[in-house]
């Protein structure tokens, strides 16, 4: 057919004459495609979503107020964790209990199977980083409410007793750790109280007094030097002095001076006895001094006993006096040699403790690495072990009140229900697309026949195309046999067009009556 005359008016005729044509064919098609889109609106596995909304709650008014003693034991993650826990064998076991899968009985592998299916149909979606939705579909709506209600009960349980197990778990671990310094610190004080029993110069502040007492010692040392040589030299002055002096100025009894002068001295020697140790530098001046008159005494007497064996006259007899400053000079110089000597001695006194003093500061620094690396070792026990007290009673805090459900509160906003009407396609949908997929294809048919078939339909057309004029047509006139075949193709058409009515009519009456 010529494409620029195959408008609508000239197609319009060509449509109704093959639309009578082939009238059953087309019905068979509108009835094919209406009753298989019922079927598959019949058979489409419906989809019935159950879901439930749970707030999860970090922060009530009890945080502020425990804030420092209390550490939380959130995560950020929530949606991880909610798929974990939903998708855990525990649950999912649940899960499938409450489908009433197991009255089935299925084998191990089939009941792995509707496991698997069981984790496809889940969806876990986490919104604003506290709302969480457990979302499940299911072609039964009453199984659909019982999985969905059982993922939100198992969640919040094991959710909570997660938190409670994590804090438990971290309070009975910090309590080990508190037990076991304790352990540590008790030796390490013990093994510093051991050294230090063992050791004196190990004591606190052995060091410092050591210090202290070898200065005082050093100073003193200095000091008694001074004293000597003070002394020294003025014993050598009054030696000097001496020397210019006469030893008898008038007769005078000899014995009886040297006898006054030990009684005084004795009388002197036993005061101070009553006091001070026969050590003390007075008490061995005077020993020096007596020492010094009994040595006299015995030159003397040994002096006169040569000069009378020899027959030669003494200077000085029984009967002589000696020169008074002569004597107190030679007082004064017995005097400053005893001072002298006990000054000699008090230092080498003090020079001897000086000594012991420096062998004990040595002694106190090879100590000290011992005694600062057990030092040590207890100041870190004692720090680390005052540590895990304070962390344990925040954890028993954290404990207790994970334990009462004061931390992490989960509330259910939207709580499962059973869904009513299916998600998804429907049977509605199926059938009105199956309705006007039913019509639009056998005209859609009859136009591409109508357009695209070379066959002459009429008169007009012929002339149109050849340019030859027509002079007259023979009609169709038709027989008996014709109008009977025309009534029994009416009819079947009417029958087809009736059986689709009937059956949609019918599965919308049942769908009322819940029957499908």
């Amino acid at each position: 057919m010529d494409e620029q005359n195959n408008g609508f008016p000239v197609l319009a005729p060509v449509l109704l004459t093959e639309a009578k044509r082939n009238r059953l064919t087309l019905g068979g098609i509108f009835a094919g495609i209406a009753l298989c889109a019922l079927v598959a609106g019949l058979l489409w596995p419906k989809k019935y979503v159950a879901s439930t909304t749970i707030l999860a709650q970090e922060k009530s008014i009890i945080t502020p107020l425990m804030e420092g003693a209390a550490t939380p034991t959130g995560n950020a993650d929530r949606a991880g964790i909610a798929r974990a826990v939903i998708f855990g064998n525990k649950v999912i076991d649940a899960a499938f209990d409450a489908g009433g899968w197991p009255d089935d009985h299925p084998s191990p592998m089939e009941k792995e199977r509707i496991i698997e299916g069981i984790k496809a149909r889940t969806k876990v979606e986490l919104s604003r980083d506290n709302l969480l939705t457990i979302s499940y579909f299911d072609s039964d709506p009453r199984r659909a409410y019982e999985v969905t209600r059982q993922f939100e009960q198992k969640f919040i349980s094991e959710s909570l007793a997660s938190k409670q197990r994590e804090s438990r778990e971290a309070f009975e671990f910090i309590d080990s750790q508190v037990e076991a310094y304790r352990i540590k610190l008790t030796n390490a004080e013990d093994k510093l109280k051991k050294y230090r029993e063992g050791d004196a110069d190990a004591r606190p502040g052995s060091d410092v007094a050591t210090l202290s007492r070898i200065n005082d010692l050093r100073a003193q040392v200095e000091n008694t030097r001074m004293d000597l040589m003070e002394r020294r030299s003025q014993e050598a002055s009054i030696r000097a002095q001496l020397s210019g002096e006469s030893e008898v100025s008038a007769v005078q009894t000899t014995d009886g001076v040297y006898q006054a002068q030990m009684a005084e001295l004795q009388a002197q020697l036993d005061k101070l006895l009553l006091s001070y140790t026969p050590d003390y530098p007075d008490v061995v001046r005077i020993r020096h001094q007596m020492e010094d008159i009994q040595h006299q005494v015995a030159v003397a007497r040994q002096r006169k006993a040569s000069a009378q064996a020899a027959g030669v006259p003494t200077a000085l007899d029984a009967h002589a006096q000696f020169n008074p400053l002569y004597q107190q000079m030679k007082s004064q110089l017995s005097s400053v040699r005893a001072d002298a000597a006990a000054t000699a001695a008090r230092l080498g006194a003090s020079e001897s403790m000086l000594a012991a003093e420096l062998a004990r500061s040595r002694h106190i620094a090879s100590t000290a690495n011992v005694t600062a690396e057990l030092t040590r070792d207890y100041d870190v026990n004692r720090n680390v072990y005052q540590d895990l007290l304070k962390r344990r009673e925040n954890a028993r805090v954290s404990m207790n009140l994970d334990a009462r459900q004061r931390g992490l509160t989960m509330v259910v906003q939207n709580p499962a229900t059973v869904p009513l009407v299916p998600s998804g396609l429907r049977f509605m949908h199926f059938a009105l697309a199956g309705m006007a997929l039913a019509i639009a294809a056998p005209l859609a048919l009859l136009f591409g026949v109508a357009r695209y078939d070379p066959r002459l339909r009429s008169a007009e057309q012929l002339e149109r195309l050849t340019g030859v004029t027509v002079l007259a047509t023979v009609p169709y006139y038709p027989n008996a046999h014709d109008r009977r075949r025309r009534v029994a193709h009416n009819t079947v058409l009417l029958g087809i067009l009736a059986v689709v009515v009937l059956a949609y009519l019918v599965v919308f009456l049942l769908k009322q009556r819940g029957l499908t």
